[in-house]
């Protein structure tokens, strides 16, 4: 392989983008392994609301290792220090066996953690907050969160119990100083695959009615089944809030959908704002057209990864 000043190459963009399959055939063409950056495909049995598409890691007949998928039970809290903790491990791991690292994934706050090295405390659960908090309305949480930081449109205030969560975190940070961690110094290429508006929303659309297809539905019914709470389900937001809403009653089957719909439009939305905010704040992505051939995004890749 040729020489690069980088250590670790991210490929990023919003939902739908066809982030995995660029990532995927990298790794095979560079020896890489991928270290997955989505929040919710840590689950297990989250498979198609997530969108883990695992057959997009087989090229030509070779299955790329990914890792930071299934890694924790459905209805479990995972966080964004579990994930710049296990980062580490995985990032180490795959540079000591000689491997190159590609992260891949469209969560903004997990990629500029691990980015950044930002300095993270693993919050623990505040009985005595949550008792307090208890039985208050979302409107009334929000108010007091505000009162800790600005609250913009964002997952913090998507439901009570995110609400609260928050608040924990802040009320955790006020009383504790930050602690001094070990970080690896990560010098990394960013690559963002992106659509022009219009098509971004066709393929968002689409890939939602082939989800449907593939059984989503169902999937979010065995995980209740299986004993996953719905109030869990609801809690990962997009996909799982609606559909739970609709398996419990509590919504139409044209309400979840037009709903959904909508929520996923706004969150690629949110994506993209998160994107240019890391960009105004010095963060270099290097931005490819979504529409090209896969053959030529990988040439774009590898001429800014490998310059001669």
């Amino acid at each position: 392989m040729a020489t690069t000043p980088y250590n670790l190459i991210t490929i990023t963009g919003p939902t739908a983008s066809g982030k995995t399959s660029v990532a995927a055939h990298l790794a095979r063409q560079i020896n890489g392994e991928i270290i997955s950056a989505d929040s919710r495909q840590v689950y297990r049995g989250m498979d198609i609301g997530t969108g883990k598409d695992l057959s997009d890691y087989r090229v030509d007949g070779f299955i790329v290792p990914y890792h930071l998928i299934d890694i924790a039970d459905a209805g479990y809290e995972y966080n964004v220090f579990e994930y710049q903790r296990d980062f580490i491990n995985v990032f180490n791991d795959i540079r000591q066996r000689g491997k190159f690292p590609i992260v891949c994934g469209g969560s903004g706050m997990y990629i500029e953690a691990v980015l950044k090295g930002y300095k993270l405390i693993n919050v623990p659960v505040n009985e005595a907050l949550r008792k307090l908090l208890a039985g208050k309305s979302l409107g009334e949480l929000t108010e007091i969160l505000k009162k800790y930081k600005p609250v913009h449109n964002n997952s913090d205030t998507e439901t009570p119990k995110r609400a609260m969560r928050a608040i924990e975190i802040e009320e955790y940070y006020r009383q504790n100083p930050q602690q001094d961690r070990y970080y690896p110094e990560i010098n990394a290429l960013i690559i963002g695959i992106l659509f022009d508006r219009e098509t971004r929303r066709k393929r968002i659309s689409e890939r939602l009615k082939t989800r449907f297809d593939e059984g989503m539905i169902d999937e979010i019914k065995n995980l209740i089944t299986n004993g996953v709470s719905p109030e869990s389900l609801i809690y990962y937001g997009l996909e799982y809030k609606y559909i739970t809403r609709y398996v419990t009653g509590e919504i139409s089957y044209a309400e979840m959908f037009s709903q959904l719909e909508t929520a996923i439009h706004q969150f690629s939305k949110r994506q993209m704002t998160w994107f240019r905010h890391m960009e105004k704040n010095g963060t270099t992505i290097h931005w490819i057209d979504g529409c090209l051939p896969l053959e030529e995004k990988l040439k774009q890749i590898e001429h800014l990864a490998f310059p001669v």
